[in-house]
């Protein structure tokens, strides 16, 4: 066993701690895959959820991503009522080196042999592309292109969700919903990224930018008339709204205490560091957190709608819906005073507690 990799005992501790029903480690020393899955509950259906492959520095620190945002998907299901489990997978590798045809393919036959229990979709570091390769060994996956029928990119659907979930808290802070004239930092500006600062900037917001990818940067500045900042700057910048939209914990004690911002609202999963600590400092301070799983709800609503056999005008629909969604959380922290993350907690949590009651796990 490597040393970087925690005991049985710890893996089975993590897996209680996070209320996890079953993790799956894949191993294919042919195509060089290693990647962990993890299925987190099953109450509403099956467990949906990106697959993500990012260079992590340890194996460790791979389970607990595949842990934490498993988690977020069975809630964010849950609260948008999506009638799915949540569950999520992340490989191993730099995703501009060490992916191949036959090592998503192969990711693809570990799917399958759990039988639709798992069903998966794009995140970081895969695209459509990789989910094609998958569609060749399983049809538990969606995302696909839509030349083959699938549903295609869902970034554009996460991107509205977070836009309508940034107006609901702008419409809380400021009495209004509009965003002309609001500052908003974006920090990441990938595929959701890049949609989210489109919008934005098509309401007249004023957007600042940051990404590691310097020639993303530039093209984003250019083609939205975005203004880059440095990464260094975020979270001493003097804006309305901070949205990130790149990997989570971003959202900590440290960057709180530096925090200028009236809401934080973005795409990210698993915003902050500590989810129980961070969220009353917040609270404290008077900064304005719409929960990240809810509003980042888009995607998973574009790849229930390709399940389901939805079109797109149901999945505009049903996305709309996050702003309503959002305006309730508020409103619920405000009556119990208690964060807005709780808050979100609370709802997902009846929901699948009522759900239980009627069925069995999937």
């Amino acid at each position: 066993m490597p040393a970087n990799s925690p005991s049985d005992s710890s893996i089975l501790d993590q897996l209680s701690a996070y209320g996890h029903k079953k993790l799956v480690f894949c191993n294919d020393p042919d195509t060089g895959l290693k990647a962990i899955i993890a299925i987190h509950d099953t109450t509403l259906g099956p467990a949906l959820g990106g697959t993500r492959m990012w260079s992590y520095s340890t194996e460790a620190e791979a389970l607990e991503d595949a842990l934490r945002l498993s988690r977020g998907m069975t809630y964010k299901a849950a609260i948008t009522g999506l009638n799915l489990g949540g569950g999520k997978g992340v490989i191993i590798g730099d995703s501009r080196k060490d992916k191949t045809e036959t090592l998503m393919r192969s990711y693809g036959r570990f799917i399958k042999n759990l039988n639709g229990e798992f069903i998966t979709a794009e995140e970081m570091g895969t695209n459509t592309r990789d989910m094609e390769y998958i569609r060749m060994e399983t049809t538990h996956v969606t995302g696909v292109p839509e030349s083959i029928g699938g549903a295609g990119n869902p970034a554009p659907f996460t991107a509205q969700g977070v836009y309508l979930g940034i107006k609901a808290s702008v419409k809380e802070v400021f009495g209004t919903d509009m965003l002309a004239g609001r500052t908003i930092v974006v920090q990441g500006i990938g595929n959701v990224g890049e949609h989210l600062v489109a919008l934005l900037r098509k309401e007249n917001a004023e957007v600042l930018i940051s990404d590691i990818n310097q020639e993303q940067l530039t093209y984003v500045a250019r083609k939205y008339k975005a203004k880059p900042i440095e990464a260094d700057k975020i979270f001493t910048t003097d804006a309305d709204v901070y949205a990130p939209c790149a990997m989570g914990a971003t959202v900590n004690n440290k960057t709180i205490e530096k925090m200028k911002f009236a809401i934080i609202a973005g795409s990210a999963n698993n915003q902050l560091k500590d989810e129980l600590l961070d969220s009353q400092l917040l609270l404290k301070k008077g900064i304005l957190f719409a929960p990240d799983y809810l509003i980042n709800a888009g995607g998973l609503i574009s790849c229930y709608s390709e399940l389901t056999g939805f079109g797109k005008k149901r999945t505009v629909q049903l996305t709309e819906n996050i702003y309503d969604a959002t305006r309730s959380v508020i409103k619920l922290s405000k009556a119990e005073n208690i964060s807005t993350n709780i808050a979100a907690n609370q709802i997902a949590e009846k929901r699948i507690a009522d759900v239980k009651k009627i069925k069995s796990s999937y």
